[in-house]
């Protein structure tokens, strides 16, 4: 009789051990998987956010979709400066501008006109995989509309983001669920997201 209460005794603090042990752990596990998730997420929004700059810029609108982004980085085509040698200070003295120093031969400056994908993302970009939130089947959420300042002007902004449950419903669903209160409490997007819809911010992701 003793050695069997001396092996549920031991049982017990094993037990004890171990779920204090993941209390302890599963906290530190989920913040590291967490934060490793949510670099290569941030990475894909901020190429986003690239593309889309250079949409306006281009345009005058932001794109709707991704499929409106696809084609653009495809088939437009933006300028790209080759620059060879730099003017050197006894130049700048003289007030050389770079133009005459083109001019003249002292620099090269020839302009080439390149496919958007290489110039903003890189030849090897694949562009039907920037809509997908990294390590998920998820696509991201965007949208774009106008809304007027304080001063009365009217500026469209864009919105791209995903919610927490997408990247991160895998993981522990309390601690998830902490994280989405917080933000519920101080009014935040539940989740990765550039630029708003309902605030001009120039374009910043939450995690800046």
């Amino acid at each position: 009789m003793k050695i069997v209460i001396k092996v549920l005794l031991a049982a017990a603090i094993g037990l004890l051990l171990y779920m204090c042990y993941e209390s302890v752990m599963t906290p530190i596990r989920f913040e590291k998987e967490s934060d490793a998730r949510k670099d290569v997420i941030v990475a894909r929004l901020m190429e986003i956010r690239r593309v889309q700059v250079e949409y306006k810029n281009r345009n005058g609108v932001h794109a709707a979709n991704f499929d409106e982004l696809a084609t653009f980085l495809n088939e437009e085509r933006l300028p790209f400066v080759l620059r060879e040698g730099t003017l050197t200070d006894e130049q700048l003295e003289k007030g050389i501008t770079e133009q005459e120093a083109a001019r003249q031969g002292l620099i090269r400056r020839d302009t080439f006109w390149v496919v958007a994908k290489d110039t903003l993302l890189g030849r090897d970009y694949d562009v039907a995989n920037m809509r997908i939130v990294p390590g998920t089947n998820v696509e991201f959420e965007m949208d774009t509309i106008t809304i007027t300042s304080t001063s009365g002007y009217s500026v469209q902004v864009f919105e791209c983001g995903v919610k927490y449950e997408h990247y991160l419903g895998d993981l522990d669903p309390q601690l998830l669920a902490n994280i989405k209160l917080k933000d519920v409490a101080y009014e935040r997007y539940q989740g990765l997201r550039v630029g708003s819809l309902t605030e001009i911010n120039n374009y910043a992701g939450n995690w800046e």
